[in-house]
Formats: structure tokens, C-alpha cells, sequence
């Protein structure tokens, strides 16, 4: 029971306030980051990407934490199906990008499928309207490292081939599973491509 109460207390703690997201019809800001795809060094830039299809950009706290190892895992089993709607994910977190290499390259997590960028600063998750705060002392991912990055909220995007908005799905606002922000987006995606 203790550790019950406990992991409430740091879920709450960790929660980030949540800003007002761009919403649908909103063009997003471009940007380029740097990120890692199956573990090597992986340069993403939003334009280029938006180029070739619809693009998911997915913001997620913390890779190995609970939430968004989940997520990490659904885009991952569904990225055949993403690609085949002609859509492209990028997740972006404030983990820094050694974290991230091997986040990419897990078969747990992203297991190769699709890249994850590194926003150590938190400029591009701001750009986006989201909150961004610093984790309380002593937090810790589920591999016993120190959480020592900012710490961005769970919002996903899904944005048209022009660059806009057509959706956005907040784990604050709408109350979604971070598996529900990967099953909306799909839906959303092969919408689309009818």
C-alpha cells in the first residue's frame, strides 16, 4: 500500500500543467532536431518530413517510464500501418540523446521502427504550447537512472501534409491513454488517405 501511495504522489508530482495546445487547423512550427532511429544518430526535420506524407509528432515525458514505454511500444507494433496511410512518427522527449539511442534501439520500446529527438531545452515542445517543467529530486525511469532532463506532456499531433494541425490529442486535456493517443492517431492517418 505504501508503494501505491507513493508512486500516486510522484505521478502527481510529475505532472505537468497543461498549457493550451495548437489546436486543428493551427499550422505548426517547422523545426529540426537531432534524434536517433535503431539506435544510430537520426536528423529530423519537420518539413522535409511533411514532404513526403501526414506526420505524427508525438511528445512523450520520458523514455522508460511506465506511460510512454507503452506508447513507444503501440507506435512501434503499428508502424507498418502508419507508413502504409503514407504517414511518418516522430516522438520528441527532453531525454538527452545517449538515452535515446538506446531507447530507439530496443525491441521493448521503439524496437528500430521510428525515430525519437532529443528536445533537451525544451524549445520545440513550447513552440508546440506545451508545459515543460524539471522532475522533483530523486526521481527515477524504471531502470533506476536519475530523471535529470525536462520533462514534456503527453500531446500528440497528427498534422496534414501542409503543415497544419488535424489533430491533437492531450493526456491532461482529453484524459487519453498513451495508447490512445497511438489508436486515434491511426485512425486519424488512414482517414486520410481515403
Amino acid at each position: 500500500m505504501r508503494k501505491l501511495i507513493l508512486a500516486g504522489l510522484l505521478a502527481v508530482a510529475c505532472a505537468t500543467p497543461a498549457l493550451a495546445t495548437l489546436t486543428a487547423g493551427e499550422a505548426a512550427p517547422d523545426f529540426t532536431l537531432k534524434g536517433s532511429l535503431a539506435g544510430k544518430d537520426f536528423n529530423f526535420n519537420l518539413k522535409s518530413a511533411l514532404a513526403k506524407g501526414p506526420v505524427v509528432v508525438y511528445f512523450f515525458p520520458s523514455a522508460f517510464t511506465g506511460g510512454c514505454d507503452a506508447e513507444a511500444h503501440a507506435f512501434a507494433e503499428d508502424a507498418d500501418k502508419f507508413a502504409a496511410a503514407g504517414a511518418s512518427i516522430i516522438g520528441v522527449s527532453g531525454d538527452q540523446l545517449d538515452r535515446l539511442h538506446k531507447y530507439s534501439a530496443d525491441p521493448a520500446f521503439c524496437a528500430g521502427k521510428f525515430p525519437v529527438a532529443s528536445d533537451v531545452d525544451g524549445k520545440i515542445a513550447t513552440s508546440f504550447k506545451l508545459a515543460v517543467s524539471t522532475p522533483p529530486a530523486g526521481r527515477k525511469d524504471n531502470k533506476g537512472q536519475d530523471l535529470n532532463h525536462v520533462i514534456i506532456e503527453r500531446v500528440t499531433y497528427v498534422l496534414g501534409r501542409d503543415g497544419k494541425v488535424l489533430a491533437t490529442m492531450s493526456s491532461a486535456l482529453d484524459k487519453l491513454s498513451p495508447i490512445e493517443h497511438v489508436e486515434k492517431s491511426l485512425a486519424i492517418v488512414e482517414a486520410q488517405k481515403k
